[in-house]
């Protein structure tokens, strides 16, 4: 029953992984993609000497490690007060309303964002400046692209996230909650001491997985809101792979900045998961 899982793994997972070679040859299209000059780390040094680097790497953690900051705990935070509802139709109702905006595709939900958010048109805008603060353009300011990027990124995925929690929930024992009621404990003293215990291998094991991929920020929602007037703080690594490898073509360079990006996250993910495992005994492998 696994075996088509595996083989579309092996597919498209590992047999293009022999196209790394591609970061440490100069790519000739009439060679193919074993063909090419060996050139080893000259396009890692490249990348390390660019005047972009530290841009490029400033913008990505800014934006990811906000995205963990403030995106992590939301659908904890959203399935423990999901998991208080005792009324069965409105507790689906809730769950059904949060779901839908996961499934709002990417262009459409930039796109409402530069409609709601539109400084002479837009609801926002009118808000805004009906209390004082001017027109204002959210979307092309560096002050204001993280927070309307990371807000927004919650809103849309806050309840699917939740998902994963409200399954652990669930499966805490009806006993516990009984024995804690029978010792007086209110509301908040059973979310503490009964489900946060119960949810706290899954908040791990999901930590751990976010801190893995820290360095790959989402691409399409941060390239569709670039502009040229938010770029200094929207262009991070995957755009600038595309920009340097789609759009001028320089394959090699960007196989190398892409490979560079993956040795990272998998180093974070080999120390995050070390360190949980020796603070908390919980860890993916």
């Amino acid at each position: 029953m696994v075996l088509p899982a595996i083989l579309c793994v092996i597919i498209f997972n590992y047999i293009p992984m022999y196209g790394i070679q591609l970061a440490f040859r100069e790519y000739d299209f009439t060679a193919g993609i074993t063909g090419g000059e060996w050139v080893g780390l000259k396009y890692f040094s490249q990348f390390i000497e660019s005047h972009l680097f530290t841009n490029l790497m400033r913008n990505t953690l800014l934006i990811s490690l906000t995205t963990i900051i403030v995106g992590f705990p939301a659908p904890i935070i959203l399935a423990l007060l999901i998991n208080q509802i005792k009324f069965k139709r409105a507790k689906r109702v809730l769950q059904t309303t949060v779901y839908l905006p996961h499934f709002i595709s990417m262009v459409v939900l930039v796109g409402l964002l530069n409609v709601l958010l539109s400084p002479n048109t837009g609801i926002v805008g009118h808000l805004m400046d009906s209390i004082g603060l001017g027109h204002i353009n959210l979307l092309a300011s560096t002050q204001t692209f993280i927070p309307v990027y990371v807000l927004s990124d919650v809103w849309q995925h806050v309840g699917w996230n939740s998902i994963i929690y409200l399954a652990a929930l669930a499966a805490v024992d009806p006993q516990l909650y009984d024995s804690a009621k029978i010792d007086g404990a209110n509301r908040w003293q059973i979310i503490r001491n009964v489900e946060i215990p119960a949810i706290i291998p899954t908040i791990v094991i999901l930590l751990i997985l976010n801190m893995g991929s820290i360095i790959s920020t989402g691409f399409e929602k941060i390239y569709l809101m670039q502009n040229p007037l938010n770029l200094p703080i929207s262009e991070v690594i995957e755009t600038y792979v595309y920009k340097i490898g789609i759009m001028s073509n320089q394959f090699s360079y960007a196989a190398a900045i892409g490979l560079f990006n993956t040795l990272i996250n998998f180093s974070l993910l080999i120390l995050v998961n070390y360190i949980a495992k020796r603070t908390s005994k919980i860890s993916l492998w």
